[in-house]
């Protein structure tokens, strides 16, 4: 124990040092294992405790966020486990081949556990990048996100198979957990929105653990099953939000005892830097798999584009390897470089996405279907005069103020399908789409009478992507377009990338309050 003050010390060191340069803290974590390593430490039973427990909670959150419903498309279900069997049997195949180095005499179960490892994607990457670019409702990055829920779930699959356990005759008993979940969803109501939630989140947490070994399952399985049986209640996000601080500060523990294995060489080193060169054929396949799924080239490479990194699931997964003998420490060092890698490689990669996509459009919408699914058809607004994007309390302002004067001549537009359906329900003409999509604003279908489109959305930098993918609309018809800034530096950012006016909600807000209280004394 008198090892942690330093550990901790050099993880947040390194993890700080390295969000600097725009990379995420794990990287840092990875970094100060290998440097401790190096002074001399070793990991503890104690650290590796704590990695444990941040695997165990880490699925209990995922079990929170997982909606069955979603998972049924079979873009998501059925490309994702696609796509992990082509990535596994040509990385494995190819892996088999190779005559140099570690790969030399390279045995078939251990060829086939490294492919494996490295056909899961980063979740916790992804999720980032798509909330960063405020896209994380968009129907690309719904898509990535259920695959790489199909993935999680496939790797708990894996880790409760592995232990090779025969499972007590008591497990039938945990069918009992069906009809139990509704005392847990009892529980949430009653726990309000402070420390008790949290607390029953923790609880939760490990007494799904603990009741699964019980019966001599794998305990991380228990974590994900009592996260799915609350999965569908109303305070499940926030109780996954608040348990993000634990998961994240055991994590560290699991990054660390990684690190802490040893020090990868330099023919490491060059293995690792070939594995990240491999990370191209998984965008590849992820790319070719969705357009058959009737996605359109667009949707396709922006999902493709987030999920082209490996994954921590892929170093848990190899660091259960390492413990059942099935692969050496060497390769797990190796494994953790490459994933470092690809972080340091996708951060880049994902912030120029939709640049990339508008340059090799001509080239990629070759391999889309001629049909579509029904998210991606044309979109109908004859008579629109102003567009709305962006419905959430802002827009649906905008919208009803706007919609009293000028009746049906003003259309809201929003990429969340349950937003648009509420607002259809109380009577506003909203349809689907994401205005940071190019090829969204080629299908909107109108007669010529668009002549605003106003931007409220909530992440400054979609409202920049959106602004130079609406330009085509303005250029050709002459529609003004606005948006809405919480600073003055995004206002000014705005109107020097494209935006005709855009509006300070922070500064305007306090105009109008004024203007207000003025008007109620006068």
């Amino acid at each position: 124990m008198e090892q942690f003050p330093i550990l901790i010390t050099a993880a947040f060191v390194l993890g700080l040092g390295v969000r600097f340069v725009g990379l995420p803290p794990l990287v840092g974590f990875l970094l100060a294992g290998f440097c401790m390593n190096a002074a001399g430490y070793s990991s503890t039973p104690e650290l590796e405790h704590v990695a444990d427990l941040g695997v165990t909670v880490l699925l209990f959150t995922i079990g929170l966020k997982l909606r069955v419903s979603s998972l049924l498309r079979p873009e998501v279900w059925a490309g994702a486990t696609l796509q992990m069997a082509l990535t596994v049997g040509l990385f494995c195949a190819l892996f088999l081949v190779l005559p140099f180095g570690l790969f030399g005499g390279l045995s078939l179960s251990t060829a086939a556990l490294i492919a494996f490892a490295l056909s899961f994607s980063s979740t916790v990457f992804a999720v980032k990048v798509f909330e960063e670019q405020g896209q994380s409702r968009s129907l690309h990055a719904r898509t990535a996100v259920g695959i790489l829920i199909v993935q999680d779930v496939i790797a708990v699959i894996f880790l409760a198979a592995s232990t090779g356990k025969v499972p007590s005759p008591w497990a039938l008993a945990l069918l009992a957990l069906i009809p139990g979940r509704h005392l847990l969803k009892w529980l949430m109501e009653r726990c309000g929105h402070g420390e008790l939630l949290l607390l029953l989140g923790i609880m939760m947490t490990f007494a799904g653990s603990e009741l699964f070994e019980l019966v001599k399952l794998k305990g991380d399985l228990g974590a994900l099953i009592f996260g799915m049986l609350v999965a569908g209640h109303p305070k499940a996000k926030e109780m996954a939000s608040s348990l993000l601080s634990f998961k994240d500060l055991f994590l560290v523990g699991f990054f660390l005892s990684i690190g802490l294995r040893g020090i990868p060489s330099l023919p490491d080193l060059a293995i690792a830097l070939f594995l990240v060169a491999l990370v191209p054929i998984k965008v590849a396949l992820y790319f070719g798999v969705l357009t058959r799924f009737r996605l359109r080239a667009r949707t396709s490479a922006m999902a493709a584009l987030g999920l082209a990194e490996y994954s921590e699931f892929g170093l848990i997964v190899g660091a259960l390897g390492a413990s059942m003998g099935w692969l050496s420490d060497q390769w797990l060092l190796i494994i953790a470089v490459a994933v470092a890698v690809t972080f340091v490689l996708a951060s880049p990669l994902n912030a120029a996405a939709h640049r990339i996509y508008d340059h090799l459009r001509p080239w990629l919408i070759r391999f889309q279907t001629d049909k579509r699914v029904p998210d991606e058809q044309p979109v109908y607004v004859p008579a629109a005069e102003v567009l709305i994007f962006g419905m959430g309390r802002v827009g649906t302002g905008a919208y009803d103020a706007i919609a009293s004067k000028l009746g049906g001549r003003v259309v809201g537009v929003d990429i969340d399908p349950d937003t648009v359906r509420r607002h259809v329900e109380n009577g506003r003409d909203v349809v689907r789409g994401d205005p940071t999509d190019l090829d969204f604003c080629e299908r909107v279908v109108h007669e010529g009478n668009l002549k605003r489109a106003m931007l409220a959305l909530p992440n400054h930098r979609a409202s920049l992507v959106a602004a130079a993918e609406i330009y085509p609309l303005k250029e050709k018809f002459g529609v003004i377009v606005t948006a809405t800034a919480k600073h003055d530096d995004e206002v000014r950012e705005l109107e020097e990338n494209g935006v005709d006016a855009a509006f300070n909600l922070y500064a305007e807000a306090g105009q109008g309050y004024a203007d207000f209280v003025s008007d109620k004394l006068d």
